[in-house]
């Protein structure tokens, strides 16, 4: 016995390692090996029940997957080592999780797309993912006006309690990470990069601030670099997880185009803001419109406009939460806890650390409920750890 179905029965031997360490492992391995992409991936898993178990199946078994001997002695002969540095990455801090497409936890509406990751890289708040967000989008080398009103409406998204999203680059994208994490509100990074990188350097306090108020996200392993060929993949993460995508300045050849074409063949709204004919930053904003994005000139009108998507994304949290097991230190329903928190919250500004006084509730129960009343229109997020009660 030799490779990766070695790895796998040293991992079912040891009486320390659970089976979930023992799936995350083969995950992250199958993840690392070269040619087996998101397709083959999925087969596997289908088909054995598990990547633990495909890991483990002899090549006959590999072969009748479909998969090339080429391949098929690839993955015999994969081990731990490759993926020493994810584990490594994942176990040096508490807020450092891996997702993968058979996780409970992985966001609803990435799962939607087709060719969604297999495997997610995530470090912070793994709630961010599920709520409410709105992608930001734009030029690296943007105008002022334009810096101006990516933080604009990123700030007003963020007093609304809704998670603004971008890819950590520089010019709109960073102006709108950096506008929602002081109005207080929550944002989520999709890097191009392994999650131990930073792309541009200069954004490395910035990420810093995204992992305490928000999360970064990858489907990259640890230690790769920013090759260009990253970010078309990475874009399609961002409109994936958003509701809808605004494109504030483009010009016919930004990347921010590709993110646009990526959300409205998910079925996802566009929305860009017009700009001068004589900019060429505007250009890309135009032609979006005359291809069928709305035109939007106030942050009000994303949120009127994605308010039916809203409702979907908060009845599969609701689902998810419904699914849980209550904690042990809870004897109430879901519907028992929800109903005592909104109790707790009151019409005046209410700080989360009096609603974990107040209902006896955990705070991660807290937080998931929070989301889900947002979602309904009972809750308001003011930022800062602060919520009230809405007059319905």
């Amino acid at each position: 016995m030799h490779g990766s179905a070695a790895v796998m029965h040293a991992l079912a031997m040891n009486d320390d390692c659970t089976v979930d360490l023992a799936e995350r492992e083969a995950w992250l391995i199958a993840h690392r090996t070269p040619g087996l992409g998101n397709l083959r991936l999925a087969a596997l898993h289908e088909r054995f029940g598990s990547m633990r178990a495909a890991l483990a199946a002899d090549r006959a078994m590999l072969r009748a997957c479909g998969l090339p001997e080429a391949l098929c002695s690839e993955l015999a002969h994969a081990g731990r080592a490759p993926v020493a540095a994810d584990l490594g990455w994942l176990e040096a801090a508490p807020n450092r999780h891996l997702l993968t497409l058979a996780d409970p936890d992985y966001p609803p509406l990435l799962r939607r797309l087709e060719n969604a990751p297999l495997v997610l890289f995530v470090e912070g708040d793994l709630n961010a993912l599920w709520r409410a967000q709105i992608a930001i989008v734009g030029s690296r080398n943007a105008s002022r006006s334009g810096l101006g009103i990516a933080r604009d409406f990123a700030a007003h998204f963020a007093r609304l309690g809704i998670v603004v999203s971008s890819g950590l680059a520089e010019g709109i994208d960073g102006a709108a990470h950096a506008a929602c994490l002081d109005a207080g509100g929550s944002t989520i990074a999709v890097c191009g990069t392994g999650l131990d990188r930073v792309y541009p350097h200069r954004h490395r306090e910035l990420a810093q601030r995204i992992v305490q108020q928000g999360a970064l996200v990858s489907e990259f392993p640890i230690g790769t670099p920013p090759l260009p060929e990253h970010f078309p993949r990475r874009n399609r993460i961002i409109a994936g997880l958003a509701l809808g995508t605004l494109v504030v300045e483009a010009s016919l050849k930004s990347g921010s185009l590709i993110t646009a074409r990526l959300a409205a063949e998910c079925g996802r709204e566009v929305f860009a803001v017009p700009g001068s004919i004589h900019d060429p930053r505007a250009r890309g904003c135009h032609e979006l419109i005359r291809n069928g994005a709305t035109l939007v000139t106030a942050a009000e009108q994303l949120v009127e406009a994605l308010q039916p998507i809203g409702h979907e994304l908060g009845a599969a949290l609701r689902a998810r939460l419904a699914a849980q097991p209550a904690p042990a230190s809870t004897a109430a329903s879901s519907d028992a806890g929800h109903a005592r928190l909104l109790d707790a919250i009151g019409f005046a500004p209410t700080d989360f650390d009096s609603l974990v006084a107040a209902t006896g509730l955990t705070a991660g129960a807290i937080s998931s409920m929070l989301t889900a009343l947002e979602l309904d229109g009972h809750v308001a997020d003011l930022g800062g750890g602060r919520y009230q009660r809405l007059a319905r």
